[in-house]
C-alpha cells in the first residue's frame, strides 16, 4: 500500500486528517480508516495543511463533524467533501 495521505479513525467519521506536507487541490489522496483497515480515495478541493481536517463528505452548516468516532463540534458553514475543515467553517459545541 502507498502512504496515506490522510487518515479516519472509523467509518461514521465525517471528517480526517491530513497527515502529509503540502497537501495541495486536485490531490488524490488515498485515505486509511484504521478502524477496519480499509482505504478509500477523495480529491483535495483545497491546499490543506499537515494536522488540519478534511471533509469525508458534504457537511450542512449545522451538521455535527464527526472525527475519532466522537462528536467534535458543528460545522458554521457549508462545506463540500474534500475541503478543508477548521475554525473558519466549524466550532465545538462546548461554547
Amino acid at each position: 500500500m502507498s502512504i496515506p495521505h490522510l487518515l479516519v479513525h472509523s467509518p461514521k467519521d465525517t471528517c480526517g486528517v491530513v497527515v502529509v506536507e503540502d497537501l495541495k487541490a486536485g490531490t488524490d489522496m488515498l485515505g486509511l480508516i484504521t478502524e477496519n483497515d480499509t482505504t478509500f480515495h477523495l480529491k483535495a478541493r483545497m491546499d490543506i495543511p499537515i494536522g488540519h481536517k478534511v471533509a469525508l463528505k458534504d457537511i450542512k452548516a449545522g451538521d455535527t463533524v464527526w472525527k475519532y468516532g466522537e462528536d467534535v463540534g458543528k460545522a458554521t458553514a457549508d462545506v463540500a467533501a474534500g475541503e478543508h475543515l477548521h475554525v473558519h467553517n466549524m466550532k465545538t459545541k462546548r461554547w
